[in-house]
């Protein structure tokens, strides 16, 4: 050991932060192929539909979804590790390097000098996402760099400012002019839901101005609500598939309702995609809980100090020559260079860290929305709807414990019952 140490200690600094990079990077895969395969076991051996679930969920829909997840997490892995195997012999062959050299010589025939750094149904969907990313990401970035190189000691301090101000201007507009290009929303007729949706909004005093349904089946079958806006000018959201009147596939099934017999008509009932209003109500009655208990403020502000603290290592790091020699740039410190050397691979540990501290809070946030719903009274609509958007989301609602703990930000649907079960006895 005493040996090992000394080679270490011998090392240039550049190769032990290589090294440390490349080892740190297998590690995190090595630990969440451990977890996968955990959960994997779980996928097959878990065939019979829960207890709990008995009465709601059929063996088919619970086989499917089984099979589903153990597809998915089985693909996961082979990409994974190509991914990571990628990725290696890229730091080990010295692509960044030569892929920004590369650039630099493209960029030198276009006329630019080395002073510039630049960043060089699904079809469809495929090219409105890359011009409104491209739209957004190249002005973001170009103007991140000019303030890192303009703002003297203290640039740290602008670029956190610049990266809140753009934030908030997303979250601002993206509702109300990008998601519209790639979703139709539209208002929710009057009625009995909408009245009943306004009714608990005042009830919270929560400052409801409009209720959208967006048609977001034409993309998944994925059921979700969320709500937006600041101050006294919020909307809330909700996605066709969450509701029961406005599901293109319970639609279909109805129109395909004539020639059934009445078992087949049974079946077709059981299976229909979405929630029933009294169960919508229960939905929102947890995303509003979010807001009530201040979900959304703690969220941001932990977001920020994140940030900020970024920004400070980020200048306290740019000027180590050695960080840039490690990834195979010794003549060179480009500013682009650096924000990916530092916030992708130093920080990788913190990262992780991170990550997992806001799962875990995230999960306890989730808990807290669900006993907020059912202090409105809502704990048997919410733990009726819980299951059904597991089922339309193809979710499997067995987890392995380390599995979950590590990456699901909302708490298993087991776990979740468990918690309202007695609020719905009562």
């Amino acid at each position: 050991m005493a040996l090992s140490g000394d080679l270490w200690a011998e090392l240039p600094a550049e190769k032990r932060i290589f090294c440390s990079v490349l080892l740190f990077s297998w590690a995190v895969y090595l630990w969440e192929a451990f977890l996968a395969h955990r959960q994997r076991r779980v996928y097959r051996t878990t065939t019979h539909v829960p207890q709990e679930l008995g009465q709601i969920m059929d063996s088919e829909t619970f086989e499917k979804s089984r099979l589903y997840q153990l597809d998915k997490s089985t693909f996961s892995f082979w990409s994974g590790l190509y991914s990571e195997v990628e990725g290696t012999m890229i730091l080990l062959c010295g692509g960044i390097p030569f892929l920004w050299n590369l650039s630099g010589q493209i960029s030198g025939r276009a006329g630019f000098g080395p002073e510039y750094e630049t960043l060089g149904f699904f079809f469809k969907d495929a090219i409105k996402k890359f011009i409104v990313t491209q739209c957004i990401l190249l002005p973001v970035t170009s103007l991140l760099l000019y303030i890192i190189k303009i703002g003297g000691d203290y640039f740290f301090i602008y670029a956190w400012l610049f990266t809140l101000v753009v934030s908030l201007v997303l979250v601002t507009i993206y509702a109300d002019y990008i998601a519209p290009l790639f979703d139709k929303f539209i208002p929710l007729p009057e009625g009995e839901l909408k009245q009943q949706i306004e009714t608990m909004a005042k009830s919270i005093d929560f400052p409801l101005t409009k209720v959208y349904v967006v048609e977001g089946s034409k993309r998944s079958s994925h059921s979700n609500a969320y709500f937006y806006g600041f101050f006294k000018n919020k909307r809330i959201v909700l996605f066709d598939t969450l509701l029961e009147d406005y599901s293109a596939l319970n639609k279909e099934a109805a129109e395909g309702e004539g020639g059934e017999n009445e078992e087949t008509k049974s079946k077709t009932k059981n299976k229909k995609q979405g929630c029933k209003n009294e169960e919508v109500l229960a939905v929102l009655g947890h995303e509003l809980g979010h807001w009530k208990l201040g979900h959304t403020v703690k969220n941001i502000i932990i977001s920020q100090i994140n940030s900020f603290l970024c920004f400070f290592l980020f200048a306290v790091l740019i000027g180590r020559k050695e960080l840039f020699a490690a990834f195979g740039f010794y003549d060179t410190q480009p500013t682009l260079i650096g924000l990916m050397i530092i916030f992708q691979f130093i920080f990788s540990p913190y990262n992780e860290v991170l990550s997992f501290c806001l799962t875990v809070l995230s999960r306890q946030f989730e808990f807290q929305a669900d006993a907020f719903a059912k202090e409105l009274g809502k704990a048997k609509d919410l733990y009726s709807a819980l299951i059904k958007l597991n089922k339309d989301n193809l979710g499997f609602p067995v987890s392995d414990w380390i599995f979950s703990m590590w990456h699901y930000s909302h708490p298993p649907l087991l776990e979740r019952l468990q918690a309202l079960k007695d609020a719905k006895q009562e």
